[in-house]
């Protein structure tokens, strides 16, 4: 009989019970090797083209935008669909909106309103964040108050004056409010829609990974929902800035001299220049802030490879 000259096996470790193998343990990753698995689902760094280039790229159709506004303008002005004094010419507005900005009192106005637009979105994002990570969290909350906060966003921030004049006369914590409630749920829909949409498999390649509670929340649930958090927030902005410069308009707070106030004032006097150069000033101001949330949402798209560029 030939023999077996193979090298005996090694002794398979036994259970607790002495039967069967003994159970392998899942190592829980440290956030140094998640870090390091996140790094494989950022998209690559982009080669960086020629910055004259680009920027003129990114302006030509904004000009052609302005360029085209300007001249509707002129010829409704030349019309004379309108009296002068109604309707003034963009020949008219611009240097007096010129003298308007290199005026202090204007910049005053401009501090007084960024800071409550600030403070109240402020608040508004914290609240939202709050309501909308405890609503994705819980599925009874979600039950009890979920359509009432898409409810709230369709709402118009105006309906919610009368109320707040009721509850905080005419001051600054009425204009607050109503920033508060017409921001909060657009911010709570965007984190809810962000985590509803978080992909199953990753929610259980997550699991067996070990991430549990905050971990969970931190490395996996939050920057993947985090784009359509930052589309939330950009939308929270503008509910907020409209029910802002909606509450200036309606909300004089005696002492106080925002950019609602000088409009209004200057509509008092009949001043359509002045009128328009403040109109001006919120569009501009809007835009701004826009382009700074288009900044932050294509860079973030851009890291996570979410861009087809």
């Amino acid at each position: 009989m030939p023999t077996d000259h193979h090298a005996p096996s090694a002794p398979v470790g036994l259970g607790d019970d002495g039967i069967g193998p003994a159970p392998q343990k899942i190592k829980v990753l440290s956030s140094a090797e998640v870090s390091g698995l996140d790094a494989l689902e950022l998209g690559p760094k982009r080669e960086k083209g020629r910055l004259g280039l680009r920027i003129w790229r990114s302006a030509w159709p904004k000009l052609l935008a302005i360029a085209i506004v300007l001249l509707a303008w002129e010829l409704a002005y030349l019309s004379e669909w309108k009296p002068a004094y109604v309707f003034p010419s963009p020949g008219k507005v611009f240097p007096q909106l010129w003298d308007l900005v290199t005026t202090a009192d204007f910049w005053d106005g401009v501090r007084l309103t960024m800071t409550r637009a600030i403070t109240g979105f402020a608040l508004a994002v914290t609240i939202g964040t709050v309501i909308g990570a405890a609503v994705s969290r819980f599925a009874p909350l979600r039950a009890a108050i979920g359509s009432l906060i898409t409810g709230l966003q369709t709402m118009p921030s105006i309906m919610w004056f009368p109320l707040a004049i009721l509850l905080f006369q005419l001051g600054e914590k009425a204009i607050m409010f109503v920033v508060i409630i017409g921001a909060a749920p657009s911010v709570a829909n965007g984190l809810i829609s962000g985590i509803d949409y978080v992909p199953r498999t990753w929610l259980r390649v997550g699991q067996v990974m070990g991430m549990t509670g905050l971990d969970r929340y931190r490395h996996l649930i939050l920057p993947a929902s985090l784009p359509s958090f930052v589309s939330g927030l950009k939308q929270g902005w503008a509910f907020s800035w409209r029910s802002l410069m909606a509450g200036e308009l309606l909300v004089i707070v005696p002492g106080t001299v925002s950019i609602g106030v000088r409009m209004q004032n200057a509509r008092d006097l009949t001043d359509t220049p002045l009128v328009i150069c403040y109109i001006l000033v919120v569009l501009v101001i809007g835009i701004v802030i826009d382009q700074l949330f288009n900044v932050a949402d294509n860079a973030l798209r851009r890291r996570w490879g979410l861009t087809g560029s």
